[in-house]
């Protein structure tokens, strides 16, 4: 509306990173505060081309196994704990969001989510084509076979290099990020970890390198937008109906949390198997937890 208070926010992120995934709560949760004030856009960053890349790295399939109990523990996040038979790439995954990009920013946002709980909460080759397909299939109102066919367009591979190329920009544009170590050179360019939200507004700009929580994100728009409008702590039946493509339990109880209170997952967990109860919530088995769905 004229008039109205806005923020830009720039998510560089990956489907295939587990700080990225485990830092969906907080990043619900400011979607949740501020609505339609953000201004979102999404920059894939490409952590690895082949999954050969990553054994070159020194990534092991049994190392990234061990590695998810504790981003399971620490973090809340639905998870798989079996070792897969290889490393997994991103490249492909993250040309799929290129492409869901074509049918809209919702259903690309929604495409990435599924893309991680593929990564993270089944036992999927996330890098193949299959995989892909399979996960898509979750989205409702995607149309999958277009996904798959703008793979190899030339339309998706240019928005694809081009998202490479600016998360590869950080050592001109996020100095306060290799400031605080936050940024990576793995291939030989400094680039933004996943995730890195950089917010704009006000002739303002703050960088939020790496893994930061909610009360980071909330100061950043608060600094740049004191005027802006923020919604109030909500109950879990207010929440869902926003995100019609489903919420991880710990996603709920983050955003369902007030200034400086502890997140009560187990609370939360009660309040959303009440509603499921009612008949206002479906759960959907997801990894070691599940997702919640909105019932109308």
């Amino acid at each position: 509306m004229p008039g109205a208070v806005h923020v830009d926010v720039i998510h560089y992120t990956d489907p295939g990173c587990p700080w990225a995934y485990s830092a969906e709560p907080d990043l619900i949760a400011l979607r949740w505060r501020y609505g339609g004030a953000l201004r979102w856009r999404r920059v894939l960053i490409g952590l690895a081309e082949s999954h050969e890349a990553y054994t070159k790295r020194g990534y092991a399939p049994d190392r990234s196994a061990k590695g998810r109990t504790m981003f399971a523990r620490r973090f809340g996040m639905p998870f798989r704990f079996e070792a897969r038979p290889r490393n997994m790439a991103t490249g492909l995954a993250c040309r799929a969001v290129k492409a869901a990009e074509e049918q809209g920013d919702e259903l690309a946002e929604a495409l990435l989510r599924a893309l991680r709980i593929g990564y993270f909460a089944t036992n999927l080759l996330m890098d193949t084509e299959d995989a892909i397909r399979t996960q898509a299939a979750t989205v409702s109102g995607l149309d999958v076979d277009r996904v798959l066919a703008g793979l190899g367009s030339a339309a998706v591979e240019a928005a694809y290099q081009a998202d490479r190329a600016e998360s590869r920009s950080a050592a001109e544009t996020g100095r306060p990020m290799v400031l605080q170590d936050k940024h990576a050179d793995t291939d030989g360019a400094v680039r933004y970890t996943a995730p890195s939200v950089v917010f704009e507004g006000g002739g303002g700009r703050l960088v939020a390198g790496g893994w930061q929580s909610f009360a980071v994100y909330d100061v950043c728009v608060a600094n740049l937008a004191p005027t802006i409008a923020r919604r109030d702590t909500p109950e879990p039946g207010d929440l869902l109906p926003e995100f019609p493509h489903g919420l991880t339990t710990q996603e709920v109880a983050v955003t369902c949390t007030a200034n400086l209170a502890e997140t009560d997952r187990e609370g939360t967990l009660r309040k959303l198997v009440a509603l499921a109860f009612e008949g206002r919530a479906r759960r959907v088995d997801v990894g070691d937890d599940a997702l919640w769905y909105p019932v109308s």
